[in-house]
């Protein structure tokens, strides 16, 4: 899979209304390629979002489906050009190996709500840096210490879409974390106890909401693993699901599957502590274990 070097939507939306200007057209993949004198390869990825999109090849395709001049155009245009920006984490190619990662980091970006659950570690966006590097301490010798700086240096990158984005709301997330997150032991009692801290203050920001998910609870069918359902509010824009496991993320867009996501992560919240048990809880399991 080629590395996602910059954002995602805008070229979902291209991709979605080029297959419906040629749906409407009637015409087909072979047909529209022909009179462009492009390969069907190119078009077949204009229309899947994969690579970059050309403004050449988008303006030609809005000439031949006869819509210059409309509303349209200048969207498709406008969606090429913020397409074709870098994402800020394509400084990290380098160190950032995980397949999938720079997707979800697009994703993650450009989501207006996105809903996770994690175990047996906390949720990213919510750790310090000291936790992350104890974290990432436990997969030596495959990085070494160069590499580690770099990847807490990243995890503390990705924390700003929580403060703010240009031209959006900061992203709103809503965590469900399993208690034996809250209980692993990661690092030292010092790390854990000031990553206690920090879980219990950053979740009484208006747009974290952040819910442990209790031992005294009988399981869930999704608990074993950890993903996030990313949300979007714009109508164009389809919600996605990406799992997470030790090879990667696993990217789920077919909608009745992701509709089915959104159900398990509505059952998660409903199971879990209120926001303010959850902290009552965290709280006492720093007392109890991490004093």
């Amino acid at each position: 899979m080629a590395p996602t070097q910059g954002p995602i939507v805008p070229r979902r939306r291209i991709a979605d209304t080029l297959k419906s200007l040629r749906d409407e057209s009637g015409r087909t993949l072979e047909e529209v390629a022909d009179a462009l004198l492009i390969s069907t390869s190119k078009l077949s990825r204009l229309e899947n979002a994969q690579g970059s999109p050309q403004a050449r090849d988008v303006r030609d395709l809005i000439r031949f489906y006869g819509i210059d001049t409309t509303q349209l155009a200048d969207r498709l245009m406008r969606w090429v050009k913020a397409a074709g920006r870098q994402g800020w984490w394509t400084d990290y190619s380098q160190t950032t190996a995980t397949p999938g990662l720079d997707a979800h980091l697009a994703y993650e970006s450009e989501a207006t709500v996105a809903r996770i659950y994690t175990i047996p570690f906390l949720p990213v966006l919510l750790q310090t840096p000291d936790y992350a590097r104890a974290q990432y301490s436990t997969h030596e010798p495959w990085w070494s210490a160069e590499e580690v700086d770099r990847l807490v240096d990243l995890r503390e990158r990705r924390k700003h879409v929580l403060a703010g984005r240009e031209d959006t709301d900061p992203l709103r997330l809503v965590a469900v974390t399993h208690e034996c997150a809250v209980r692993q032991f990661v690092g030292s009692r010092e790390i854990m106890h000031a990553q206690l801290d920090h879980l219990v203050e950053r979740s009484t920001a208006p747009n974290i909401e952040l819910r442990v998910f209790p031992f005294a609870h009988p399981p869930l069918f999704t608990m074993t693993c950890m993903y996030a359902y990313f949300e979007f509010d714009h109508e164009l824009d389809r919600d996605i699901v990406h799992i997470e496991t030790h090879a990667g993320f696993r990217h789920i867009e077919i909608a009745q599957t992701v509709e089915y996501y959104r159900g398990y992560h509505d059952a998660l919240v409903a199971a879990s502590l209120a926001p303010d048990e959850s902290r009552t809880l965290i709280r006492r399991i720093q007392a109890e274990q991490f004093a």
